[in-house]
């Protein structure tokens, strides 16, 4: 189901060089709770909880102590997702865009590292995508660089940022009993994170200006 939010919804307007034309920018509210990722792993947890033999209140009880656990992230990512949205309809993504057209023919391999710090700040690839994925498209199309190519940078460059990402350090220590030793597990991937975001800015790079074929094309 698709609500189209109140007083919002087409009232802002994006103008070029950001859009070919004035176009109303839509603000629509997307409910598929019923396909979502999260629903469909929800319901597989519980049949699979009641086929090991659990009771609804062990299941119950294994829920409500793991939301309690995830609160601050939640709300974390629930607060960066409205940053997110409020730097689209005011044009801050889109001027941050524009800035980062500056950087030229390197731009593909900075939009690794964009990605990297979006998912370092909010600890979620979807997060990231949310805040920096609009202005990474505005700054391919300044720069004639393929935007999906742009969008796959910023979701892959992210994912490299998941091992040093605070609130994911927190949820893996605590997995494995070592909570309150984060900071040793960031000291032991920071290293490897940047390398690795380094090599998907290379192939990014080889990509958008001499391998141009390799991008699907819509």
């Amino acid at each position: 189901m698709v609500v189209p939010w109140p007083g919002l919804h087409e009232e802002v307007v994006r103008v070029p060089p950001i859009t070919a034309e004035d176009t109303p920018y839509p603000a629509e509210l997307s409910l598929d709770l019923l396909y979502s990722a999260g629903t469909v792993a929800l319901v597989a947890s519980v049949i699979a909880g009641l086929v090991m033999g659990a009771s609804v209140r062990t299941l119950a009880r294994v829920y409500w102590e793991t939301a309690v656990q995830m609160r601050w992230a939640l709300a974390t990512i629930t607060m960066i997702l409205a940053i997110a949205h409020v730097m689209n309809y005011s044009g801050a993504t889109s001027t941050l865009g524009l800035a980062l057209a500056t950087t030229g023919v390197l731009f593909p391999f900075f939009a690794a590292f964009v990605g990297w710090l979006g998912v370092f700040l909010t600890g979620s690839d979807a997060s990231s995508n949310s805040l920096f994925g609009p202005m990474q498209v505005v700054s391919a199309q300044q720069l004639d660089v393929n935007p999906v190519l742009a969008g796959s940078a910023n979701t892959t460059g992210g994912v490299m940022g998941k091992m040093i990402s605070p609130q994911n350090l927190s949820v893996g220590a605590t997995a494995i009993g070592q909570s309150g030793k984060e900071s040793v597990l960031l000291r032991q991937t920071f290293g490897w994170s940047v390398l690795l975001t380094a090599v998907v800015g290379l192939l990014t790079l080889v990509q958008a200006h001499l391998l141009p074929w390799m991008i699907p094309t819509p």
